[in-house]
């Protein structure tokens, strides 16, 4: 009996390993896992039975205790360590650490996948090794930690193209967004772009942003650098649909329209067209209107009617402009912080703007409150012959001094009725702003997405940052540029050369 006690501990612990290994070979078959983890436990159990007063005295020595308290001790070590990978598992933290925040998704982002409500579907074809591999992995798994409604699927179109052909794949490192019978795609690992098509397939409306055109506007489908065509791409990206609208074709501007856009009209807006306006205002529509100084374009008395006057001339600042360019290119790097522009801090540029005057009628119906507004070195000039040659010196007696108004947001005020209130409006003294020619200076697309985003009410489609790798520029206004020209080019030089005349003297006299 005592050789075969050994033989049935042998056998438990082979069938025990056994168990394991036909688990993991045939996990289908789990009556075989079953019957061999049985005979195990049974063949184990009759061993320590067996060897109960060994067992009992082997337990008994000093050795054995702390041996045993030794494998307490590691079993507890790794019962904590397996819950902490649980709990961080199930509720993981990460930290961004680098310069530009670039792994921290930005607030817009958090609030279109907080408020998915379907399910999406991503399909991200690349070939297996190459870095966009990586790019979308990481920032799909960030988004994958905020929402669990996306499911992401890597597609190697060399390796599966028969999946590649289904989704008429052309080009490599395309992703395909997809929630119930919405589709697009986007075609590079950007946050803009990928939260941009998120908010377009989730969502069974889009914004409609229409802009007026007829009247020598700028156009959105002109690509030449007066033309509004990557304004359009920006804000197609941001999940509207854009489209233009002819108001003389039009008894009244569409139901549908999310914003109208008066995008710097040249010519004269007819009164039924600007009669049009005012009824769509009325009805609870948003405007954004740009206006240009020196331009024909009758819209003074649309204008008055919401307590908006327009100023004469044009605007010249001494401070906040670009250094080296012309007096009139206002470069704007302070806003105010409203709801329209919140947490925005970038510098905008405004060539050739005009001022905005708030009159009595914003004060009984209207709350006039200035988004940006020129330096105390401001003025706006009368005479643009002198803009025009470069020459220009402030006349009390002609010229408006500063700081004015460039851009300002109207919303009405409440009222005790139960009629419908009016809509929202922005006023800004400048149109080139949006231009093809400057849209991409570092706030221009930004400003303009920013007002689009609160006139549409829809703060998730506020401009998305992107995020540079590092890259800082500094852009210095005239006073800088010649406090930097002083220190740099004489100060520094001037210095050099007393402290080496000074060691020299010195040496000198030794």
């Amino acid at each position: 009996m005592t050789k075969v006690i050994p033989f049935i501990g042998g056998l438990g612990a082979v069938l025990g390993i056994g168990g394991v290994v036909a688990y993991s070979l045939v996990p289908d078959k789990l009556w075989l896992v079953t019957l061999c983890e049985g005979l195990a436990l049974v063949c184990l159990i009759g061993f320590f039975v067996l060897h109960f007063e060994t067992v009992k005295a082997f337990s008994a020595r000093r050795s054995t205790r702390l041996g045993l308290n030794s494998i307490l001790m590691i079993l507890l070590f790794l019962g904590i360590v397996m819950i902490v990978n649980f709990l961080a598992a199930r509720h993981s933290q990460r930290w961004d650490f680098s310069e530009t925040q670039r792994f921290t998704l930005a607030p817009q982002t958090y609030e279109v996948l907080r408020s998915l409500t379907r399910d999406v579907n991503i399909t991200v074809f690349t070939q297996s090794g190459s870095p966009s591999v990586t790019s979308y992995r990481d920032l799909l798994d960030t988004y994958r930690q905020v929402s669990n409604r996306l499911q992401v699927e890597f597609v190697d179109p060399d390796e599966r193209p028969a999946i590649a052909r289904q989704y008429g794949i052309t080009r490599r490192n395309t992703a395909v967004i997809e929630s119930g019978s919405h589709s697009t795609r986007v075609t590079s690992p950007s946050e803009v772009d990928i939260t941009g098509a998120l908010i377009r397939v989730s969502r069974e409306t889009k914004k409609q942003v229409v802009f007026l055109e007829g009247h020598g506007e700028r156009a959105v489908n002109n690509e030449d650098p007066d033309g509004y065509s990557l304004a359009k791409a920006a804000l197609i990206k941001q999940g509207y649909d854009v489209r233009s609208l002819t108001l003389l074709q039009e008894t009244e501007v569409p139901v549908d329209t999310s914003v109208l856009v008066v995008a710097g009209p040249t010519h004269p807006v007819t009164k039924a067209e600007k009669e049009r306006i005012a009824g769509y205002v009325a009805n609870g529509g948003s405007v954004l209107m740009l206006v240009d100084p020196d331009t024909n374009n009758n819209l003074d008395d649309l204008l008055w009617q919401w307590g908006v006057e327009v100023g004469k001339g044009v605007l010249v600042d001494l401070q906040d402009r670009l250094p080296q360019g012309d007096l009139t290119a206002l470069m704007l790097g302070s806003f105010t912080q409203t709801e329209a522009l919140k947490d925005f801090n970038l510098p905008v540029l405004f060539p050739f703007s005009r001022h905005l005057v708030s009159h009595e009628k914003a004060g009984e119906d209207w709350h006039f409150t200035p988004l940006a507004r020129t330096s105390a070195r401001s003025w706006a000039e009368s005479d643009l012959s002198s803009v025009r040659s470069r020459v220009v010196s402030f006349n009390e007696h002609e010229d408006v001094p500063g700081p004015l108004p460039l851009a300002v947001t109207l919303t009405p005020k409440e009222t005790s009725d139960d009629a419908t209130p009016p809509g929202t409006i922005v006023v800004v003294g400048n149109s080139s702003f949006g231009s093809n020619a400057i849209v991409n200076f570092p706030g221009n697309t930004d400003f303009f997405l920013h007002t689009i985003g609160w006139l549409a009410e829809e703060d998730a489609l506020i401009s998305i940052t992107p995020k540079e790798r590092g890259f800082r520029p500094f852009i210095p206004n005239p006073i800088q540029d010649r406090l930097l020209l002083y220190v740099q080019t004489f100060s520094l030089p001037a210095l050099t050369f007393l402290w080496g005349f000074t060691v020299w003297r010195k040496r000198r006299r030794l």
